[in-house]
């Protein structure tokens, strides 16, 4: 496959303190991220729709594990990632302190990233890629180094470009201890004389005042800059902080404001780490799209404004859609994580891994099931045992294969719910108190909905809510706040939300009494990722509600459709109606599934193989069913 850009260099996990304003010494709980300039770079320009590569190395550990999928998730080819058997990913610990102290510590001694050699670079990967970016740290080192070189003469050879971020970090040239993370220029002739003899090998280079200083030699920046332009031919990009960047591609004038710029965007400045990448994450994409300067510049001054206004460096940086939405819109709150319509963009247009289609087994059922155990005089501690071999018989079915999912419950389920993590089935949630309306939920998510805090952030909250556009004032209030609520911390602890609306089992409905629902949610300012929703019986009524969903949020992940106990027949009937839609991805289906071997099973008349065997059977043939309906073959 054919790359827009490799980058090489550092990797690592950022651990990133939750709480703003303080000291790092006092923070309590970190946020973990991938980082490492290249890292981040790959990681921004894949969002914005280039192929991306990287070449690094990691340890053969959980964090080097974390580095890998997370970089997998967010689109960047890993060929080029080695696993080091013997040393630890790089750690760094970093924090907010104000809007102008940003401590971190780096942890990077003898760590897998300053392993790389060059036998690590792989010509085929960099004949692959239209351009290689290097960053200044793995030229700080006589092994690293020649990697890098290794890797620019190689592309040099097949007519690829190759860009510098300079990313001068002193104490990782050993200029200064531990606690200097922060500091972002001593000068040293040594690291002046190391980057002069490999700069005439770019064709791209990019820096803050700052690092084109320790580049030239000088802290006279326009001096600076004439001392690189002598020994490179490369563009020279200077970033100037809230004043932009200057670009120039020949001879350097007497002034930073005579050169090529961009557009530059008015944000609050909230966190400086990771600025520098989502810029050159926005040049470059500009660049190997063979934009003009000023819009290559235009591209990476938004990036950066991104990447200052939010938490975290990868985290922050746009999609290419949101970065369109962003020039097209512009923003109501120069804090752009505070602005909701962004930040709704943001979100929707990040989220990891797709799911075109979604068949789910729900055995999250709570009071069905104690019921049938009171009916079969069973212990309601069978019940988790039970909800196991409803997720063998879901792995039976979807056999490793992608599009499948469970819903269970944290309550009767748990053991069920940790065996389901990480197998590759899309797993989600319910919270709320079986049958209430107004809606209450599960004790486990807490008065302040805290409980969520604990959730693997691949699984998704559902709640069901039996509401009615035709409630009555107050019960509407209640259900909407509790919902408001809910959805706000499921945003805030990075878990998707899946709303389940019942209106047929409060009162009458007809064609448009879906759609009104889903409207007045969105109206609150409710943006569910996933809907499930009962059968329709109109093309009507589906052709309205995938409408309303549409118009409100074009990014919806989509729709599936729940089963309320119906026979097979019933079943068909509806999948075949809702299939016609593309918005609608799947089915969610419980009763229908489990509820006869639920009560032999715990009546003591089937094993657990007849279970299984039964429940994967009536499970697998509601797959095929569905799949023929999204084909349009006959039923």
């Amino acid at each position: 496959m054919k790359l827009d850009v490799v980058t090489i260099g550092r990797s690592s996990v950022d651990l990133y303190g939750a709480q703003i304003g303080g000291r790092l010494e006092d923070m309590g709980s970190f946020d973990k991220y991938i980082g490492g300039s290249p890292t981040n770079i790959a990681a921004g320009t894949a969002r914005l729709g280039l192929k991306s590569g990287l070449i690094t190395r990691v340890g053969d550990e959980h964090m080097g594990r974390f580095i890998r999928e997370q970089l997998v998730r967010e689109g960047v080819d890993v060929r080029g990632v080695i696993t080091d058997p013997d040393r630890l990913s790089a750690l760094v610990l970093l924090g907010i302190r104000d809007r102008e102290q940003f401590p971190l510590i780096f942890y990077r001694e003898n760590c897998a990233d300053m392993a790389l050699c060059e036998d690590d670079i792989d010509p085929a990967l960099i004949g692959d890629a239209r351009c290689i970016t290097a960053t200044g740290t793995h030229l700080s080192h006589p092994d690293t180094k020649a990697a890098v070189l290794k890797a620019l003469t190689l592309a040099r050879e097949n007519g690829a470009r190759t860009a510098l971020d300079i990313d001068y970090r002193p104490n990782l040239w050993g200029l200064s201890g531990h606690g200097d993370g922060e500091n972002r220029f001593i000068a040293s002739d040594q690291v002046t004389a190391q980057l002069a003899a490999t700069l005439h090998l770019f064709d791209l280079i990019v820096g803050t005042e700052e690092e084109f200083h320790i580049a030239g030699g000088t802290t006279d920046t326009i001096q600076a800059l004439r001392n690189v332009r002598a020994i490179s031919d490369a563009v020279l990009v200077c970033k100037r902080g809230p004043m932009g960047a200057s670009a120039f591609v020949a001879d350097i004038p007497d002034s930073l404001d005579n050169g090529i710029s961009g557009p530059g965007f008015a944000v609050e400045v909230f966190n400086v780490l990771g600025a520098g990448d989502g810029f050159m994450s926005g040049l470059l994409k500009g660049w190997l799209t063979d934009q003009d300067w000023p819009t290559s510049l235009k591209y990476a001054n938004a990036c950066g404004a991104f990447a200052v206004s939010r938490h975290g460096c990868t985290p922050a940086y746009p999609s290419w859609d949101e970065l369109q939405y962003f020039f097209d819109t512009g923003t109501q709150n120069t804090a752009l994580r505070k602005d909701g319509a962004l930040e709704q963009v943001h979100w929707s247009t990040n989220r990891n891994t797709d799911w075109p289609q979604l068949r789910v087994f729900a055995f999250d059922h709570r009071a069905q099931l104690e019921d049938m155990a009171d009916a079969a005089g069973a212990d309601h501690a069978r019940i988790g045992d039970f909800k196991k071999l409803c997720l063998a018989a879901a792995h039976r079915v979807a056999n490793g294969q992608p599009g499948y999912g469970v819903l269970c419950d944290s309550r009767l389920g748990q053991d069920a719910l940790f065996a389901a993590e990480a197998s590759g089935l899309w797993i989600a949630r319910p919270v709320e108190w079986p049958g209430s309306r107004p809606l209450t939920l599960e004790p486990e998510i807490g008065p302040d909905f805290g409980g969520l805090a604990e959730w693997p952030r691949d699984q998704v909250v559902k709640v069901l809510c039996f509401y009615h556009p035709d409630d009555s004032p107050d019960i509407k209030a209640a259900q909407e706040g509790v919902i408001t609520r809910l959805f706000t911390a499921a945003r805030r602890n990075n878990l998707e939300f899946l709303l389940e609306v019942i209106p047929s089992k409060v009162a009458d409905c007809d064609e448009l009494t879906t759609a009104r629902v889903i409207g007045r949610f969105y109206d609150i300012g409710i943006f569910p990722d996933w809907w499930k929703l009962e059968p329709m019986k109109t093309a009507t009524a589906w052709s309205d509600t995938c409408a309303a969903i549409t118009r409100n949020d074009p990014y919806c992940r989509g729709i599936v459709v729940l089963g309320l106990d119906a026979p097979r027949a019933h079943l068909s009937a509806s999948f075949k109606a809702a299939a016609r839609h593309d918005l609608v991805k799947g089915f969610a289906v419980g009763r229908t599934i489990f509820s006869a071997a639920a009560q032999s099973w715990l009546a003591g008349d089937i094993s657990d193989e007849q279970a299984i065997d039964e429940m994967a059977a009536k499970y697998r043939d509601l797959c095929e069913i569905w799949d023929r309906a999204r084909s349009g073959d006959n039923i």
